[in-house]
């Protein structure tokens, strides 16, 4: 019986001392991060204000701990980590750092605390706080790679420098272009509300309402008692998604072009006037301008284009 209560109590000795083993850390992590050698460890080295450093949540990683507890550690002892050995992101740091990396990376993803930034001094800080046979033996890879990022740094200086000349001088150039142009915006003709054009002026006249249709966003309307392809051909230059209607007289040949331009390009709609006009108007989205000749004479002989003071619809209603 002795025996029994003996063995039983070994029993429970061992159960207690298996509830009771330390769960590792890195139990949280993906396979293929718990050893990681000195190249690995490299390629999460980064620049952050001129500073070679790994953020906070890789070095966890690295050292096999939970980011919160390594973070409470440090903040334990704070006063061994100087600004030179340890910092906190700034938001737009830590923006810039999800963009380069991708929001589902490891060192992005959503954290409401901003990450730290250690050093290599504030990496060998670390390693003393963290003390196990991992944090020694994963603290010395990442010392060497600190130094080879060092060394390869300083052995391609020069090509750094020719890459940031680089990219430097396509900032140049963008500013110079965009500054081209600006000016060349502003010596641009500009649709002005008024416009008279001599006998003959038939290009700038065709060029001033090309522009007037391209201007449009959202709708068209003509009101011509005579139109024929070349006004099809001109509305054709308006922008995707932007209706346009002619208001007309019924022609055959007219009626012809309109059906096969339709079953070609975005349709124009045909509306037949109830009654002879005499004037021209154009409606471009919220704007009516009247038009001294038909669009397909514009410039034959003296006219002009004119911007009303009149709703479009106040027009369109007077003829129904």
């Amino acid at each position: 019986m002795a025996n029994k209560n003996k063995a039983q109590k070994s029993g429970n000795k061992k159960v207690d001392e298996e509830v009771h083993e330390p769960v590792a850390n890195c139990d949280h992590l993906e396979k293929g991060e718990i050893s990681l050698n000195q190249h690995d460890i490299e390629k999460l080295i980064i620049t952050v204000r001129g500073e070679q450093v790994l953020i906070d949540r890789d070095l966890a990683n690295i050292y096999q701990v939970e980011v919160k507890q390594m973070n409470r550690q440090v903040k334990r002892n704070i006063d061994r980590f100087p600004e030179d050995f340890m910092f906190q992101l700034t938001k737009t740091e830590y923006d810039s750092l999800k963009c380069h990396f991708g929001t589902s990376n490891k060192r992005g993803g959503d954290r409401r605390a901003l990450p730290y930034a250690f050093t290599q001094q504030g990496v060998g800080m670390l390693s003393g706080l963290l003390r196990s046979e991992i944090a020694v033996e994963t603290n010395i890879k990442i010392m060497r790679a600190f130094v080879a990022m060092r060394r390869f740094i300083v052995q391609n200086a020069g090509i750094l420098m020719r890459i940031a000349h680089l990219e430097r001088h396509q900032i140049e150039t963008d500013e110079k272009i965009d500054k081209i142009l600006d000016k060349m915006d502003e010596m641009s003709p500009k649709l002005l509300p008024e416009q008279i054009f001599q006998t003959g002026c038939v290009w700038d006249a065709w060029s001033y309402v090309s522009d007037l249709v391209r201007s449009a966003q959202q709708r068209i309307v003509l009101i011509d008692n005579f139109v024929d392809d070349r006004v099809l051909s001109l509305l054709s230059k308006r922008a995707d998604g932007v209706k346009a209607t002619i208001y007309t007289r019924y022609y055959e040949q007219f009626l012809t072009d309109l059906k096969k331009h339709n079953e070609q390009y975005p349709a124009i709609e045909f509306v037949q006037l109830p009654r002879r006009n005499h004037d021209r108007f154009l409606i471009i989205d919220d704007k009516v301008y009247f038009m001294g000749a038909s669009l397909k004479d514009m410039g034959a002989g003296l006219c002009a284009v004119t911007e009303m003071q009149i709703l479009p619809e106040t027009l369109l209603n007077f003829i129904k």
